[in-house]
């Protein structure tokens, strides 16, 4: 389904996991990767995380094969792979294991039916020390879960605001 839809590109048919954290297809799901672009939140602009009001300048932009989280704090990144969401496919998204057992916790909202870009990804750092993020290897695994029958109004259909999102997005009221 996910070739012939065009749901994830680039699409990796088998899990790859020699020398990296694995990413891929894996049995029921899609292990995503990291691309290798960052924003570094750094509370020294602002006081105040506010998501009415978010202010661009709290973060420091980086690019490169490895981020370095600070400790309790977090990155923003995207996907390596574009996403593109049949009507009757919803999916959940759950950190990597590996990341989880170094206190690195992945959030990402669900994918709704006729959601596509590439995801925004916040990795938390809840450790007292930094910790290292891979670029263009795993990091969240996708669930992809089939409705019975389409819905009624998918995210497309709402002209949700981060529909086609192309870079890492801020919030947006």
């Amino acid at each position: 389904m996910a070739k012939e839809h065009e749901m994830i590109v680039p699409f990796s048919e088998k899990q790859t996991k020699k020398g990296v954290i694995s990413f891929g297809l894996s049995s029921y799901g899609y292990d995503i990767r990291v691309a290798d672009e960052f924003k570094i939140f750094s509370p020294a602009s602002s006081t105040i995380i506010d998501p009415k009001s978010f202010d661009s300048e709290s973060f420091a932009d980086i690019k490169g094969k490895t981020c370095i989280v600070p400790p309790n704090s977090f990155v923003l990144t995207r996907t390596v792979e574009y996403f593109k969401i049949p009507r009757n496919i919803l999916t959940i998204c759950l950190g990597k294991s590996t990341y989880a057992r170094c206190g690195i916790i992945v959030n990402v909202t669900p994918f709704e039916p006729e959601w596509e870009g590439y995801a925004t990804l916040e990795i938390s750092n809840t450790s007292p020390v930094p910790a290292k993020i891979y670029a263009n290897e795993g990091i969240a695994q996708i669930i992809f879960l089939e409705a019975d029958e389409v819905c009624q109004i998918s995210y497309k259909d709402k002209k949700g605001k981060y529909q086609a999102q192309k870079r890492i997005t801020l919030p947006m009221p």
